[in-house]
């Protein structure tokens, strides 16, 4: 049975005396929710945030991570070291990273499988930008997408694997994708994955200016398991009132 499932992605947010307090405020808000919590936080908030989400029902991720598991590469961070330090979610292949990193289906590939090797959860990101959606490429652009980042996975991979689908034109623009366009867009992600690996058991969320005036409408469709929160998970009563949206 699919779970459902609130991500919050910090972006570059929040320094460690913050993470401690938003964590500190958020923990006795969410405590009861029967929703999966996790937060996304920059490296250096990583370590602080483990510590004070021990004894919670919050769980942490990273927001990227290298496919190479040592080496010259300045500045990266491997999977083992997030495992190292017991992370257990990492967001792979954001439009943020495609756009301004030069990430491309085929790295995204890369990394969720190295992942994966290294007992990572991955949060797998596909979405269309506005010229593609007014192309009419939507379901074409997220299936390709998807098919490309999640190939060569395993049955058992997939189980252990969110995907997030975010169209880039509702990203932080306060847009947001209609309730029935967005789960259609998803329902044809969860087809596409059937197609590839005969299930579609897999939790699949939305993602592009989600609120808590807007929370509910989109996770109680048919295909929505959840959300992946920018802006709005940055502050904890707000972020509270997403994963509290039942």
């Amino acid at each position: 049975m699919r779970r459902k499932v609130i991500a919050g992605n910090w972006k570059m947010n929040m320094l460690p005396n913050e993470a401690i307090d938003f964590i500190n405020n958020l923990a006795p808000l969410v405590k009861d929710s029967k929703n999966e919590v996790i937060i996304c936080v920059p490296f250096t908030d990583l370590f602080y945030t483990l510590l004070t989400v021990q004894e919670t029902n919050i769980h942490v991720g990273a927001q990227n991570m290298h496919w190479e598991e040592k080496g010259a590469y300045t500045g990266e961070v491997s999977a083992d070291m997030l495992k190292s330090i017991n992370v257990e979610y990492v967001i792979i292949g954001h439009s943020e990273r495609r756009q301004y990193f030069n990430e491309t289906d085929e790295t995204v590939n890369l990394k969720v499988k190295s992942a994966l090797k290294h007992g990572l959860k991955p949060i797998v990101c596909v979405g269309e930008t506005l010229e593609q959606k007014e192309a009419g490429k939507t379901l074409e652009v997220v299936t390709s997408q998807t098919s490309k980042a999640l190939q060569g996975l395993t049955l058992e991979d997939i189980s252990n694997t969110i995907v997030a689908y975010e169209p880039i034109w509702a990203i932080g623009t306060g847009k947001t994708a209609s309730s029935d366009d967005a789960n259609n867009s998803i329902k044809a992600i969860r087809n596409q994955i059937q197609k590839d690996f005969g299930t579609d058991d897999i939790t699949i969320l939305y993602g592009g200016s989600v609120k808590e005036d807007n929370a509910r409408e989109l996770f109680t469709m048919s295909d929505i398991d959840g959300g992946l929160v920018g802006g709005a998970s940055l502050n904890a009563e707000k972020f509270s009132k997403i994963v509290n949206f039942d």
